[in-house]
């Protein structure tokens, strides 16, 4: 084998690699399964190390917390329109040379993002980080499944999966001891060593096999109208989700405008997609039922798993004062719960249909999320960190599981599509999770705050008494008797806003726990899977 990667050739000018001699990378698969994880673990950690500097990137910009939240969404929706034509990029590119230039978009972006001056050019930066890395986990688990034979492939995607869980482990804490002790720009700016090492080894040891070069020798058609409906259908729905709330949503011109090209551009791609020979995406997928009832599930859970990442820390810096640090370690173990569970998860997959573990776990998430909606402003860090870890015990059963049901009956060829179908979904919907979460504590918020106000009267004993209690506090720390009844009434409307404030993240995690139970009747009518008879890519 070449270090183009073009085949050799026998003695006889056959073939040397065919079906009976299957190709194999020229080092250990083991050596390539740790170089791919690189750049894989940097892009998860990135994700999760950013939701707990959320508010000091809302504090050093002059932002508000709805706007610092476009910092994730600005992420998965470019993120979201590359996953799907990961697959196509690699035929038209070569999967070598498109996976290196994607870790160096990460990489350079990265850079932008830790030194950008302001609000809009970290949105800008995040956007080019979620173009790289966007098709860094579909491809790293494409270069994994080849360089391993058949029999080891399970090995290789334990492998891969416990490196992508161990990423949100240690994501939160170390992001809040960089924001803590250094900045918020470190929390970016980390990935630059990882980056330039990444790309040095993949140069070094990784190669394309010769199906794919044979593939982008021929003339591949591009499917530009594809290409450009995704773009612009994906683009303007960021715009809507990231301006709704600040635009009072459809109230403004510019939310319907948004609304209006986003929805005509996705519905023309699906009428040209399902008419073109070679499509950018393949929607034809769909047909097929599990495949179908997988992605509405993973959409649903993009959207819980996302938002409550965001709201969770967000309470807990906001509303109990804890520190960025403190907030990443109380997440944390919710993912060190993953990463022991995940081979129970295997081990059971060879003795129960997936479905039945679905539905485990949807119930398990949904108990964390309502365990959530009970939280209220005296509770302990043991609390938070056992909510955390019930939720988090529960999306163990759902992401392996969710893979065996839909790659059982998808055509092996069709594999690349389909894993940047899936978390196509799954970024969308954490995309919209994230949007409505932020909309339902603004307005919540509000509505509680209009509720408690009014049940404070002056022939309210408790409100009187309240006042009194106050002020006469405020006089004995020197302030007269004018001052001390102005900062008495100052304090207790304080006080309102954070028990509306807290009454909202309560409305907003029952919510997702509906939603979260409203996915079981997709999951019963799912079809049998085997035990044991499937063995999909993870996530």
């Amino acid at each position: 084998m070449s270090r183009d990667g073009l085949p050799g050739r026998s003695a006889g000018g056959q073939p040397l690699y065919g079906e009976e001699r299957p190709w194999r990378p020229s080092v250990s698969p083991w050596i390539i399964a740790w170089t791919v994880m690189l750049a894989t673990f940097m892009e998860v950690l990135d994700t999760s190390v950013a939701n707990v500097a959320l508010p000091h990137i809302a504090g050093s910009l002059s932002a508000g917390l709805d706007e610092s939240a476009w910092v994730l969404t600005s992420y998965l929706v470019s993120n979201a329109i590359v996953l799907p034509l990961s697959g196509w990029f690699s035929m038209i590119l070569g999967r070598r040379r498109f996976y290196i230039t994607c870790v160096a978009l990460f990489t350079v972006s990265s850079l932008m993002c830790g030194l950008a001056p302001n609000l809009a050019a970290l949105i800008v930066s995040r956007v080019f980080q979620g173009v790289g890395g966007g098709a860094l986990q579909p491809m790293s688990q494409a270069i994994l499944l080849e360089s391993f034979p058949r029999e080891k492939r399970g090995m290789a995607m334990a492998f891969y999966g416990l490196g992508v869980v161990f990423a949100p482990i240690i994501g939160p804490t170390l992001g809040g001891w960089i924001t803590d002790n250094f900045s918020w720009r470190w929390v970016f700016l980390i990935n630059l060593p990882v980056g330039a090492l990444s790309i040095t080894l993949t140069l070094l040891l990784v190669e394309d096999p010769p199906y794919l070069i044979r593939k982008r020798l021929r003339n591949v058609r591009i499917d530009y109208a594809g290409l450009a409906f995704l773009a612009l259908g994906l683009g303007f729905l960021e715009v809507m989700l990231d301006k709704g709330q600040r635009e009072d949503w459809f109230n403004s011109w510019l939310i319907v405008t948004a609304a209006v090209i986003a929805a005509v551009s996705l519905l023309a791609m699906v009428f040209w997609e399902l008419r073109c020979e070679e499509p950018v995406i393949e929607l034809r997928l769909l047909k097929e039922r599990n495949f179908m009832l997988v992605t509405s599930t993973m959409f649903v859970l993009g959207s819980v798993l996302y938002g409550s990442t965001m709201l969770l820390p967000l309470f807990l810096q906001t509303l109990l004062g804890y520190t960025a640090l403190t907030s990443g370690l109380a997440l944390s173990p919710g993912g060190l719960v993953v990463a022991c569970m995940m081979p129970l998860v295997g081990w059971l997959l060879t003795r129960y249909e997936p479905r039945w573990l679905i539905l485990a776990g949807i119930s398990l998430t949904a108990a964390g999320l309502y365990r959530m909606s009970h939280f209220n402003l005296q509770i302990d860090f043991r609390t938070a960190v056992l909510a955390r870890t019930v939720q988090s015990a529960g999306l163990a059963f759902l992401f392996v599981p969710l893979n065996t049901a839909a790659f059982a009956f998808t055509p092996k060829e069709k594999t690349n599509n389909a894993t940047g179908f899936i978390n196509l979904a799954r970024n969308i919907g954490g995309s919209t999770g994230i949007a409505l979460a932020t909309t339902l504590l603004a307005r919540r918020a509000q509505f509680h705050q209009h509720v408690l106000v009014g049940r404070l009267t002056p022939f309210d004993e408790a409100y009187r008494s309240m006042l009194d209690n106050a002020a006469r506090m405020f006089v004995q720390k020197g302030a007269s008797a004018y001052q001390a009844a102005q900062m008495a009434y100052g304090a207790l409307y304080a006080a309102v806003r954070r028990e509306a404030s807290m009454l909202a993240f309560n409305d907003a995690f029952l919510l997702m726990a509906g939603a979260f139970l409203a996915l079981i009747p997709l999951i019963l009518i799912l079809k049998n899977v085997k035990p044991g008879k499937a063995q999909p890519p993870p996530r």
